[in-house]
């Protein structure tokens, strides 16, 4: 079997081809059309990378088949879409995406003129966030959200946002079922609030607020619960780190009484060994929950963000 991955140049030039074919009525196979598969009524939903899938499975629950662009263990900043994925976009029934997150998918979703989509920086506005935490939101213009921190899922707060435009896209597009999803929202809703509420329990009382990792994706989470985030590499795991940038956070680990250098599942540890290894810290796993995989600390979103909170409460010497 071979599998293309496309650009987005292929992905403008096979929509251009597949969207007349569908709208004269040539379908593309589908999930709910096909024989033994789910029931007409189950909603087709596409997300682009795994937080966004979480979220739409727990509010849509047994009404819909949700799908990820980003296969598990992938990472999702530099995915590439293939032909049938491209298809999943133009036929779902909801889209849920983050604008400027993946640029592929943007590419598809806007050349696929399907209107049910969710663009989640619409709903929770995107920041700029230094490698040491400091953040302004970008509302503006779609060139004022490039360079801005996607991972608004690692603040729970921001989860309970979009997980209610879910809500009320689903009730608008299947309003037989909007009761259901309103009350998966508010089951939602209510387990994201005590995982609001352990995050600050857990981090009211630390020796230190200063947490060295290698990908700066904890800026939301940072900001939410009073500490400051100081990334070696910055927002994207694979630009490498520069000669003045070590130095920096030598310092900044030196100055703070940093313990631990994190790194995440789906990128090499090299860099966090390293910087560890040069000032005699340990390493541990701080997860931006990009994806989960055999290797995550958890199984799900409220897993892995759980064993996040341990670690940052072992590093930082919380009460």
């Amino acid at each position: 079997m071979i599998i293309v991955f496309m650009n987005a140049t292929g992905i403008a030039a096979l929509l251009a081809a597949l969207v007349p074919l569908l709208a004269g009525g040539c379908q593309v196979p589908n999930e709910r059309n096909s024989a033994g598969a789910t029931s007409p009524e189950t909603l087709s939903i596409v997300a682009a990378a795994y937080p966004f899938q979480f979220i739409a499975e727990q509010v849509a629950g047994s009404h819909a088949n949700v799908s990820s662009l980003t296969r598990p263990g992938a990472e999702p900043h530099d995915l590439e879409l293939t032909p049938p994925q491209v298809a999943t976009i133009v036929r779902a029934d909801l889209v849920i995406y983050e604008r400027t997150f993946q640029p592929t998918v943007d590419e598809a979703v806007l050349q696929s003129e399907n209107r049910n989509v969710l663009d989640t920086a619409t709903v929770v506005p995107l920041a700029h966030h230094s490698e040491s935490g400091d953040g302004d939101a970008g509302s503006g213009p779609e060139e004022e959200l490039h360079g801005a921190d996607p991972h608004v899922w690692l603040d729970p707060i921001q989860v309970t946002a979009i997980a209610d435009a879910v809500a009320d896209r689903l009730a608008a597009i299947d309003p037989v079922n909007a009761d259901h999803y309103r009350a998966n929202l508010g089951g939602l809703q209510s387990r994201l609030a005590d995982l609001d509420r352990r995050f600050h329990k857990g981090l009211a009382r630390c020796e230190r607020t200063v947490f060295i990792t290698t990908h700066a994706a904890f800026g939301y989470l940072a900001e939410r619960y009073g500490l400051i985030q100081e990334g070696i590499s910055g927002l994207s795991p694979e630009v490498e780190a520069s000669p003045a940038r070590i130095a920096e956070v030598h310092r900044e680990a030196l100055k703070h009484g940093v313990t631990t250098i994190f790194f995440e599942t789906l990128t090499s540890p090299a860099v966090a060994e390293a910087v560890a290894g040069d000032l005699g810290l340990r390493t541990d796993v701080l997860d931006p929950i990009e994806g989960i995989t055999a290797d995550s600390h958890g199984t799900d979103y409220f897993s892995v963000m759980a064993a996040n909170l341990a670690a940052l409460r072992k590093a930082n010497g919380c009460q």
